[in-house]
């Protein structure tokens, strides 16, 4: 439950503006799209290795972006 404090002076645009800042933090939507299929962690790890792999030649300069 995401509760934004709002005073009484305060617009309600910049209100709505705080809420939507705490959500993407929450990462409310991330957990939803998770939890709606099952991946195995052996596919998890495989694609946080090759994720780090790419992340190394990048920065050694085998891809350029």
């Amino acid at each position: 439950m995401l509760i934004i404090d709002s005073k009484d002076c305060e617009n309600i645009d910049k209100a709505l503006k705080k809420y939507k800042k705490k959500f993407e933090k929450a990462k409310v939507l991330v957990q939803l799209r998770e939890r709606q299929s099952y991946t195995k962690p052996s596919v998890k790890r495989r694609g946080e290795v090759l994720k780090a792999v790419y992340k190394q030649q990048v920065a050694s300069g085998k891809f350029e972006l």
